[in-house]
């Protein structure tokens, strides 16, 4: 048995197709989804989704949205997502690394929270590259 999985953005479909499980990252923990799993909706945050597709995991990083699960169907839309193979290496390393240094220097309380959320999905993009290593 199986679960049909569809990631939406905005602006795109980044996954439609069946999976065997999912470890979707919620606002409060991360959560495992096998078939039939009881009905839910939930807020996604902001984190890395793991994909079990074909006997292997796939990671997907999640810019914070809302998932609902139900009859073997779990739509999620989030603000953005990346493939994990998607990732350069590099580009995400240097990004943290400089959303590290924005987060050092920021003052008041809406650039704290600002530089804050920007590391957060930096430190998640760096994340998925290694687990993908």
């Amino acid at each position: 048995m199986t679960l049909n999985l569809c990631v939406l953005t905005p602006n795109r479909i980044v996954w439609d197709s069946e999976v065997k499980e999912i470890i979707l990252c919620t606002t409060s923990g991360q959560i495992g989804i096998l078939p039939n799993h009881a009905p839910i909706a939930t807020a996604v945050d902001i984190g890395i989704l793991r994909i079990r597709f074909k006997d292997q995991w796939v990671t997907m990083v999640m810019m914070g949205g809302f998932a609902r699960i139900g009859n073997n169907q779990i739509t999620v839309l989030v603000n953005d997502a990346e493939r994990g193979s998607d990732i350069d290496p590099e580009e995400a390393k240097q990004t943290r690394e400089l959303a590290e240094a924005n987060f050092r220097k920021a003052e008041g309380k809406r650039q704290i929270i600002e530089a804050n959320l920007a590391l957060r999905r930096a430190r998640t993009r760096v994340e998925a590259v290694n687990m993908i290593s």
